[in-house]
């Protein structure tokens, strides 16, 4: 716990003077790295430590948003209250879908969470009156104190949400409960063996990591100032198990890189698309394509992600540098001075003594 609140303070404190220096849409969008982080971080430890696949993470972060969304626009609760509802709402539905989830495994279970991310949509089309339709429901982002602007003071929530979100899974996973996750996704008869509840555990697992897609989905409403259907595709369950992959599965620090590449690659696209002057249909699809483009290569040059890449660098580095520093420098040997013998000296005499015995 002391190593996981110094290493977030830092991260905090660092943070905190880069949204200080940066622009107001910069502030903008290093606050949506780290609602995604929120929602990859989650995915991380429901697929990467438990080992259940899941495509319907944007699913949940539609409920948050909902959740978040109806609140403000039908009642005047605190803040902090509608995150905390908004958190309880999906992962109640995490328990729901991860109750008979326990029952399968690999592409049947990727089904069965697909098939979730396909019918929520529908259903807030459906009832226009209480979702919105494609209109959706407005959000409102916390007055901020002082002078700060909104983007800066929204990047700053949801920068506190995604660090506290780390410290509290990276304790979970040093846990028993850790544990009992990776137990579960070696060998189910293993762990079963060992006293692991392996039907409570899938559950935690599942409800853990609908809470936090939960929070992130609100983060999202609040960024975007409206919570409709076209928010929450079915692409973006997709790709926020491409970028779990591309970050490092099961790696809280990887779901970084993979939280940056969702966010930058539609801009870098973008920028590419109007140099080259690309068509509007190229350039509708050229964020997928090169988001797809980087995970083959990452795959192929790192298959543990870009985080286990980095750790097997880093691995190999430290151990040539013990190698080299362990040599050390080669001893120097020096020729033995002879001394010339003095005629009359006592070793003089003790050579002739000895050679005359």
């Amino acid at each position: 716990m002391i190593r996981h609140l110094t290493l977030t303070l830092f991260a905090a404190a660092i943070l905190y003077f880069v949204t200080s220096a940066l622009s107001p849409y910069d502030d903008f969008l290093v606050g949506e790295i780290a609602l995604y982080l929120i929602a990859l971080a989650g995915l991380s430890l429901l697929t990467g430590v438990n080992g259940q696949i899941s495509l319907g993470q944007g699913a949940f972060m539609a409920v948050g948003a909902y959740t978040m969304a109806l609140l403000m626009t039908h009642t005047k609760l605190n803040f902090t209250i509608e995150l905390v509802a908004a958190i309880g709402a999906a992962a109640v539905l995490g328990l729901v879908i991860g109750i008979p989830a326990t029952r399968l495994k690999g592409p049947y279970l990727a089904g069965m969470t697909l098939l979730l991310a396909l019918a929520l949509p529908p259903i807030a089309d459906k009832w226009n009156g209480t979702f919105g339709g494609d209109q959706g429901l407005t959000t409102t982002v916390p007055t901020a104190p002082g002078t700060i602007n909104s983007e800066q003071w929204l990047a700053w929530i949801e920068i506190a949400g995604a660090l506290l979100t780390l410290v509290l899974l990276a304790n979970l996973l040093r846990s028993r409960f850790g544990r009992s996750f990776r137990a579960v996704r070696d060998d189910e008869i293993a762990a079963s063996l060992a006293g692991v509840h392996v039907a409570r555990t899938k559950v935690t697992a599942f409800v853990v990591s609908a809470g936090c897609a939960g929070l992130a989905g609100a983060f999202l409403g609040l960024s975007t100032g409206v919570v409709n259907t076209g928010e929450f595709p079915l692409t973006l369950s997709i790709q926020l198990l491409a970028a779990m992959v591309v970050g490092g599965t099961g790696s809280l620090m990887g779901m970084w890189w993979g939280a940056i590449l969702l966010v930058y690659l539609p801009q870098w696209s973008t920028s590419l698309s109007g140099h080259f002057n690309l068509g509007s249909g190229v350039s509708a699809y050229l964020a997928i394509i090169i988001f797809g483009a980087v995970l083959i290569v990452v795959m192929m040059v790192a298959p543990t992600g870009i985080q286990g890449g980095l750790r097997r660098v880093w691995g190999l580095a430290s151990r040539r540098w013990s190698r080299l520093s362990s040599v050390g420098p080669a001893p120097t040997t020096t020729a033995p001075t002879t001394t010339a013998p003095t005629t009359g000296s006592s070793s003089s005499r003790h050579v002739d003594d000895r050679d005359g015995q």
